[in-house]
C-alpha cells in the first residue's frame, strides 16, 4: 500500500520513508510510525510522519499486519 491517505496510517504502524535529504536517491527509510504530521486526510507525495526514532519524511509504502 502507497502512504498517500492519512486514513491508512497510525502510531505503531511499520513503514517506509523517504527523508528530505534522500529525496534525490529515492533511499527509503523503513521504521515504525510515531505521530502523523500532515492533517490533510491526502497528499500525492505521501503523508508526513514522524518515526519513533525521531526521523521524518513522507510515507511511500505501508506494510500491512498479519
Amino acid at each position: 500500500m502507497d502512504g498517500k491517505t492519512r486514513s491508512d496510517i497510525y502510531p505503531g504502524l511499520e513503514v517506509d520513508i523517504i527523508l528530505k535529504k534522500d529525496q534525490r536517491t529515492g533511499e527509503r527509510t523503513r521504521g515504525f510510525v510515531d505521530r502523523i504530521l500532515t492533517s490533510a486526510p491526502y497528499h500525492t507525495r505521501g503523508i508526513k510522519v514522524r518515526l519513533e526514532d525521531g526521523q521524518v519524511g513522507r510515507v511511500i509504502e505501508i506494510f500491512e499486519e498479519d
